[in-house]
């Protein structure tokens, strides 16, 4: 357990834009910062941090919440984890007992995947450097290759044993299961028969977001051409390899700060261009590119350089999966090496400033240089020019921005020596082709789920809510502090009542708490803090330790949450409602009790119609007589709020 006064310390310190910005990138809008939301595909911006309220919320996918619930969400961490998270980033000391067996056994698989990744992580990089094999065979080839020791470390290469199980049997000995060291796939099981996947190899460990160790790639060193030359953790719980590109973690500052990333192929390539000072670098490890990778890096800027050494044919093989870079809405410039060169050797030869200043001269944008590119081999030859211009204006056509299109199309014009009218209809054709292919997806997708329940309100209301309910709770947590004025009965002099108080006061003397569970939590726990002064109750459920509560306080207090219908009528409170909270607060706790009395005069109708069924006069009379009583309630309610009902 983390001590009350040490979780008081982490949220103090956790600034939500700074822990926001280690995953998103974020733009200034406002009082608030602006995003692509981390967790759906939206292309234009709806995910918002307000530093000053501590929270964000999408209102794309309305996930929201504080520091905390972000961490939670984006690492899938449980909340005392999180905690753990936020006290490592800010240097927070959280003292706790050490896990026992019991305690390892009982975390959930994937956080146990975790910690056997991050185990195997810390073993091979302590081989590589204190043990006698680790030094001859795995730190030779990284001194032979002039990588410092800084930026081994700083990437936490390491060297697996040669052997059959030497690492599997340390793991074993240290009581990490093997279900586990099999499913990340650093053991490989058949039967009896075990085998260390990465033995003899050096080490690449491929860290998240977050910096903690999913997956590895591993180098062999010897000579042998029957066996593979890289070897990758295969797919598991928490590694999906196209989800992911080395490098992330180390580069998303630099990416960020200097609103551009670079792209190269392997390992070494991001570790050689580090060294020599450029560090917004990351690799797609070999593997064709995907839409998902493309986003991880689109989170951190928009502008990406894709860095070639010079192999025609490996650059014609992944043109296709730069079109998916393009259909991102990202800025796509291409470089290629001298002959001879990759990124790793030019970035040793040359060094920052001469690299940097390089790739200005010499990148170039994709259109551009995948039309040079494929009109060598159409000289000539009138079919192939037909091929490449349509295969050009497929990729101008998965551009978003109409603007861009229109530019690479004059570009384009030019470049082939094609009308642009003609270009426009070619587009225009593939454009057509692109919806026609989504809307057929779409129907599949659609006729193979069932159909959704529409929501008749513009905003979402939150399962098991009513609206009034949802504003009651807005304007207890938003204003719970704040004083009302009431003028005493035949006197002018006024009394202030805090805003908590007298909600909680006249719902609790009418008994008319609602049945919702989550509501009652709340309501109940600003009940029990009426006598605390000190009671902040924006900081309390933004930073509840129970997560329905934290989401649910976080979309109350996001700007955009729902409102009552008084916000969108002409000319209705054009007022700050802090300056007519006066107003407001009655009107509100009346509007909460009018829906719940309606409530129970539905019930109260049902309830007649049973008892007469049943014969049940008695019950009849009765039920009537609760009936009138309601009823004369409403209409008082409903002439204090100028007979105006929401509904």
């Amino acid at each position: 357990m983390i001590d009350h006064a040490t979780i008081e310390r982490i949220l103090d310190a956790a600034e939500i834009s700074d822990v926001v910005s280690e995953f998103v990138t974020l733009r200034k809008r406002g009082v608030n910062m602006l995003g692509l939301c981390p967790f759906h595909n939206e292309k234009t911006p709806s995910f918002t941090v307000s530093p000053a309220k501590g929270i964000f919320k999408c209102f794309g996918c309305g996930k929201g919440g504080n520091s905390v619930n972000f961490i939670m969400e984006h690492e899938s961490l449980s909340y005392p984890e999180a905690l753990k998270w936020l006290a490592k980033k800010y240097s927070i000391e959280v003292a706790e007992e050490e896990e026992t067996e019991e305690q390892k056994q009982l975390k959930d698989e994937r956080e146990s995947l975790m910690i056997v990744s991050g185990f195997a992580q810390k073993f091979f990089t302590r081989f590589l450097w204190e043990e006698n094999e680790g030094r001859t065979i795995g730190l030779s080839y990284f001194r032979e290759r002039s990588f410092r020791d800084d930026v081994m470390k700083k990437f936490e290469v390491g060297f697996a044993p040669d052997g059959k199980t030497p690492f599997t049997d340390a793991a074993l000995k240290q009581g990490y299961k093997i279900d586990f060291l099999e499913k990340t796939g650093l053991t490989i099981k058949r039967d009896d028969w075990l085998r260390d996947r990465f033995a003899g190899r050096v080490i690449f460990p491929i860290h998240n977001l977050a910096g903690r160790v999913i997956a590895f790639g591993g180098r062999i060193l010897k000579d042998d051409k029957k066996t593979a030359k890289y070897l990758n953790s295969p797919e598991s719980e928490i590694y999906h390899k196209s989800k992911v590109v080395y490098g992330i973690y180390q580069a998303k500052r630099e990416m960020t700060r200097t609103d551009k990333a670079y792209l190269v192929e392997g390992y070494t390539d991001v570790l050689s261009m580090h060294q020599a000072g450029i560090e917004n670098v990351v690799a797609s490890s070999g593997t064709a590119l995907t839409a998902e990778q493309i986003r991880l890096v689109r989170r951190f800027t928009p502008n990406i350089t894709i860095i070639y050494d010079g192999d025609a044919a490996g650059i014609k093989a992944s043109l296709r999966g730069i079109d998916l870079v393009l259909e991102e809405g990202m800025n796509v410039k291409v470089l290629l090496l001298p002959d001879g060169e990759d990124p790793d050797s030019f970035a040793k030869k040359m060094g920052a400033s001469a690299f940097l200043e390089y790739i200005k001269e010499h990148e170039t944008d994709f259109i551009r240089f995948k039309t040079q590119l494929l009109m060598k081999d159409t000289e000539n030859d009138p079919i192939a020019r037909a091929r490449l211009i349509s295969d050009v204006i497929r990729s101008v056509a998965v551009i978003p921005d109409s603007i861009t299109r229109s530019v690479y199309i004059k570009d384009c014009s030019n470049l082939l020596g094609v009308d642009e009218e003609v270009l426009y209809n070619e587009v225009r054709k593939q454009k057509q082709k692109q919806n026609d292919d989504f809307q057929k997806r779409d129907t599949r997708e659609q006729q193979s789920r069932p159909a959704p329940k529409v929501a008749i309100t513009a905003t979402p209301v939150p399962s098991g809510f009513e609206t009034e309910e949802l504003e009651f709770l807005r304007f207890l947590l938003k204003h719970a502090n704040a004083l009302i004025y009431f003028k005493e009965k035949d006197s002018e002099e006024k009394i202030a009542v805090a805003v908590k108080d007298f909600m909680v006061a006249e719902i609790e003397e009418d008994e008319l708490v609602s049945e919702n569970p989550l509501f009652q939590k709340i309501f109940y726990e600003v009940a029990d803090n009426i006598e605390n002064e000190a009671f902040d109750s924006w900081k309390y459920f933004i930073y509840h330790p129970n997560g329905e509560v934290s989401k649910l306080a976080t979309d109350l207090l996001s700007d955009k949450y729902i409102e009552s219908k008084r916000w969108t009528k002409a000319g209705a409170f054009t007022e700050k409602e802090e300056d007519i909270l006066d107003l407001l607060i009655p009107r509100i706790v009346n509007e909460y009790k009018l829906s719940k009395v309606k409530a129970m005069l539905a019930g109260i109708e049902k309830a007649i119609d049973e008892a007469n069924a049943a014969g049940d006069f008695e019950r009849v009379i009765e039920e009537q007589s609760m009936y009138m009583n309601l009823k004369r309630v409403e209409k008082e309610l409903s002439t204090q709020l100028g007979n105006r009902i929401i509904s």
